[in-house]
């Protein structure tokens, strides 16, 4: 349940305007949901201001379906990554309100949200775009405006100096890169700001899979740069929501 929905209950059983009988079938399974296959955090909110994620790779469509379901009755943000189409199908059978983003993989279930300071995503390469959309998209749904800024890539570092102004007056910024990662390192230096650095595992065979992308970024010599696992667009775009609600 969302902070401002328990408050609203609160204060309309304090008024009399809801019985106390219905204010405890409303909270009764506020900590989680069991529903055989999942127990779902419904505390979450209260706990840390965003809800569950689902992480949807790995979860049938009847799983998958049940879960949005569930989430989608609460009246919050749902957030399903790591989708295919014929499961991002299956979510939008049981939420037609929902959105599917191919790009970024994901479904959300968009609830107005209370707006957040605004994001920069980035990327060094048009193949990084997949993973840099899903940390946009999850930024986006927590209440994150996002400017994007894609291709800017250390090759040609002039594109990144276009956008300077950009990204210094972002709360947060996340930067996507395979190859060697070194575009994180360079942001870092251009700003004095949070930089979440996700490496990708875009590059040729001695970039290991995004593993060398990983250890550059893990070794930046900005101090402002801190990384994620490889591949994990999801990840930078909460962690930057998080600096953004600050």
């Amino acid at each position: 349940m969302e902070p401002s929905r328990l408050r609203k209950l609160l204060r309309d059983v304090q008024s009399g305007k809801v019985p106390v009988d219905r204010a405890f079938a409303q909270l009764k399974d506020l900590p989680f949901a069991e529903l055989g296959y999942a127990n779902l955090d419904l505390h979450r909110p209260l706990r840390g201001g965003f809800p569950e994620v689902v992480f949807g790779e790995s979860k049938t469509r009847e799983q998958l379906q049940g879960i949005i379901g569930e989430l989608r009755a609460r009246k919050s943000v749902v957030i399903a990554t790591r989708l295919s189409e014929e499961k991002a199908a299956a979510c939008l059978d049981v939420a037609p309100e929902g959105r599917h983003y191919p790009q970024a993989r994901a479904f959300v279930i968009h609830r107005r949200t209370r707006r957040l300071r605004r994001v920069a995503v980035l990327t060094a390469g048009t193949s990084d775009i997949p993973v840099a959309e899903e940390a946009a998209v999850t930024a986006e749904a927590l209440g994150a405006p996002v400017v994007r800024i894609y291709d800017v890539g250390v090759a040609g570092i002039h594109r990144l100096l276009k956008h300077r102004q950009a990204i210094a007056s972002a709360a947060a910024v996340v930067v996507v890169a395979g190859m060697e990662g070194a575009l994180a390192s360079a942001v870092g230096g251009l700003a004095g700001i949070p930089v979440i650095a996700v490496p990708t595992s875009i590059g040729y065979g001695a970039s290991f899979g995004g593993v060398a992308a990983l250890l550059g970024m893990l070794n930046s010599c900005s101090p402002n740069v801190a990384a994620v696992n490889i591949d994990n667009g999801f990840g930078g775009g909460f962690i930057a929501s998080l600096i953004a609600r600050k």
